[in-house]
Order: C-alpha cells, then structure tokens, then sequence
C-alpha cells in the first residue's frame, strides 16, 4: 500500500513512500525522484542562463568563509550544481583549493590540492569515474567543503548520492564548514535521516542563500 507520507512533502507534490518502508529504501525512492527532477531542471534551462549561475558566492556566504582557508569542492558531473565558477573565485583570492580523491574504488575519500581551476588538464579521471587531482598532488584537509547533493532541508538535512563518503569524511572532521550546493527546484520540507546523516551549516542555490543553520550532529 502507498501512501502520502506526512513527513515528506515537495513543491512538486507530496512525495509517496510506501507505508513499511526503511529509511533505506526510503532514500533510495527520494534519489530517484530528486535526480530525475534535476535532470529535468537544467535540461530547460536556457545555456546562456547556465553560463551566468554560481560564478561568484554570495555576501553572507563569503561571510562566513575565514581568510586563508583551504577551500574543499568537487568536480560536478551530470546535472550537479556546477563549481568550476566557484574554484576561479577562490582561487583568486588567495585560496589554496581541493578536491576528493580515490586511490580505489573500496578506499575512502580524502582530498587532495587542485592548484589551478583554469588548466582544463589538471585532473585524471577518478576510481568513481569522478575526475580528482593525480597523485602527484598533495593532500590536504580543507577547512571549508562545498558539498554536493540529490535534496535538502530548510534545516540544513541533506540527501546525498548514497555511498555516504562525505558523511564519513566529515565525521572525522567535524571542524571542517560544510556547505550544499544545489538547484532550487532539489529542495524539500523533510527528508528521512540516520544517526551517521551530516547536516550543512548553509545551502547556496542559484537564486538564494540557505542559513547559516545550526547543525545538530556537527
């Protein structure tokens, strides 16, 4: 049987999950339906509109980013918020930048120094198919995180890609600010969440900033 769920609701409708469902399950009927809605999202969005999005952060957002920080971001892929804009910004203002790096498929995530955003070479195609900086860059642990995602919260609840490698990264750095970068059409008043779910300090999307939130499991 299927029914509205009173937890899950959309601007799109509610969002219907199966009465017995875990939250497992839950998440990955969520994924389905967030990633075709963002895949729909961008596919009509005009490319001149694309061009001008996410090329700068906004006031409040730069804010909160101390100076000298080493700037956390990863390198989108399909419908994903892009970030490229982002990485030249940062790295003209003096920020050292990162990106995720696998060394195999099984072994977890950690970042490594992308040195220059406007060499279109700089990177090698990843375990994940993912492309990261090769091995000759040096790790490093960034102190802000640009976070990638399939949904999120006016709460700062995200809804990640499933393999949970940001939860896990950021469990072992809690100091480290994470920040969501999405489209607003991938926002929702409720997601499922785990004990082992990251919150975001602060969502940005291309017509608004999300918080800063005061995260529950930081």
């Amino acid at each position: 049987m299927v029914v509205p769920s009173p937890r899950l609701s959309h601007s799109f409708g509610p969002l219907l999950i199966p009465k017995r469902e875990t939250h497992v399950e839950a998440k990955s009927v969520l994924r389905k339906r967030f990633r075709q809605e963002r895949r729909d999202h961008v596919a009509a969005q005009p490319e001149q509109i694309k061009a001008l999005i996410f090329h700068r952060p906004p006031a409040p957002l730069a804010a909160m980013i101390p100076a000298g920080s080493v700037i956390g971001l990863y390198a989108a892929t399909g419908a994903e918020a892009p970030t490229l804009g982002y990485a030249k910004y940062f790295h003209e203002q003096g920020h050292r930048l990162a990106l995720p790096r696998f060394t195999g498929k099984s072994d977890e995530m950690h970042f490594a120094e992308y040195s220059d955003p406007y060499e279109e070479d700089a990177l090698v195609d990843g375990a994940h198919g993912i492309a990261q900086p090769g091995s000759e860059a040096p790790a490093l642990i960034p102190d802000v995180v640009f976070v990638p995602l399939v949904a999120f919260t006016e709460r700062g609840e995200r809804l990640g890609q499933g393999g949970g490698h940001y939860d896990r990264w950021l469990a072992g750095n809690p100091d480290a600010l994470p920040i969501g970068m999405a489209w607003d059409v991938q926002q929702t008043d409720s997601l499922p969440t785990e004990p082992h779910d990251r919150s975001l300090a602060a969502v940005v999307t291309p017509t608004r900033f999300h918080g800063p939130f005061v995260r529950q499991n930081a």
